[in-house]
C-alpha cells in the first residue's frame, strides 16, 4: 500500500463517484485532501467524515478562479500542495450531428479547460514539492464510442496536454500521468440494476469479466501515481480497465 503521509492533494469532482472514492482512499493512506465539487451536500458530508484531513471547496471547475481558490485553500489549510487529480468532467451523450455549441462547451469546459486551469494554478506550488499530477482519460475516447463525441474529444485533448506538460515540466521534477478507468460508479450501478442483461454483455467484454471497484481498483492506481513508488513514470496513460483497452 502506497504511503501518502505528508502529501496534500487537490481532487476535482472529489465529493461523488470515482472522485469520492479517491478522496476516501487517499486520505486513508495519509494524504490531506482538498475536494472540489459543485455538489455542496456531498462535499460537506465527505469533509465531515474526516475533518482533520479533508476540506471541501464548492466551485465550478470550468472557472479558472476556482482552481486558484483550491490551491490557496490547500496552502492555507495544510501548508503546501504536492499533488493534483483532475477527475471532474460532465458531458452529454448525443450523435455528432445533434451536438450543440453548448454541449461542446460543457464537455470542454468541465473537462479540458478545468484540467488546464488546475494544472496552471497548481504549477507554482508543485515546483516547490516536485509533485505529481494525475489526469483522467477514457476508454470511450480511445475506442471512439458512438454518442460520445464531445466527451471523447475532450478526453483525448487532456491526454495530449498531459504529454506536453510531462515533457515541459520534467525539469521541475513534476510528473504528469493519465489514468483511464472502467468503474462501477453509482451511475453504472443504477444502469446495471435497470438493465442487468446489458450490463452482463458489457462486463463479459472485459478480460477480467467485471467493471472496476472505484475504491479497490481505481483509487490505488491513482495513489501509486502520486507516490514515490512511481517516481520514474511520467507522460503515460495507465489503463485501469480490466484489460479492455490494451495500449501498444
Amino acid at each position: 500500500m502506497q504511503d501518502l503521509n505528508n502529501q496534500v492533494v487537490i481532487i476535482t469532482g472529489g465529493a461523488a463517484g470515482i472522485g469520492a472514492a479517491l478522496t476516501k482512499v487517499l486520505a486513508q493512506r495519509g494524504a490531506s485532501i482538498v475536494a472540489v465539487d459543485i455538489n455542496e451536500q456531498a462535499g460537506l458530508a465527505i469533509a465531515q467524515s474526516n475533518p482533520k484531513q479533508i476540506v471541501f471547496l464548492k466551485g465550478d471547475v470550468s472557472c479558472a478562479s476556482t482552481a486558484k481558490q483550491a490551491v490557496q485553500l490547500a496552502v492555507r489549510t495544510f501548508g503546501k500542495l504536492t499533488g493534483l487529480v483532475n477527475n471532474a468532467h460532465a458531458s452529454i451523450q448525443k450523435p455528432i450531428m445533434e451536438h450543440t455549441k453548448e454541449d461542446w462547451a460543457l464537455s470542454f469546459g468541465t473537462g479540458f479547460d478545468a484540467t488546464l486551469y488546475f494544472m496552471q494554478a497548481a504549477y507554482p506550488e508543485l515546483i516547490k514539492s516536485g509533485g505529481a499530477i494525475v489526469n483522467f482519460g477514457s476508454g470511450a475516447a480511445l475506442s471512439g464510442n458512438p454518442m460520445q463525441a464531445s466527451y471523447a474529444a475532450a478526453k483525448e485533448a487532456i491526454r495530449g496536454l498531459s504529454r506536453v506538460a510531462a515533457n515541459e515540466w520534467a525539469k521541475d521534477n513534476i510528473r504528469v500521468n493519465v489514468v483511464s478507468p472502467k468503474a462501477l460508479t453509482e451511475g453504472v450501478a443504477a444502469w446495471k440494476a435497470r438493465f442487468p442483461e446489458q450490463y452482463e454483455i458489457s462486463a463479459n467484454k472485459v478480460p477480467l469479466q467485471r467493471f472496476g471497484d472505484p475504491e479497490k481498483d481505481i483509487a490505488p492506481v491513482v495513489a501509486f501515481l502520486l507516490s514515490e513508488d512511481s517516481r520514474y513514470i511520467t507522460g503515460q496513460t495507465l489503463m485501469a480497465d480490466g484489460g479492455t483497452v490494451q495500449l501498444r
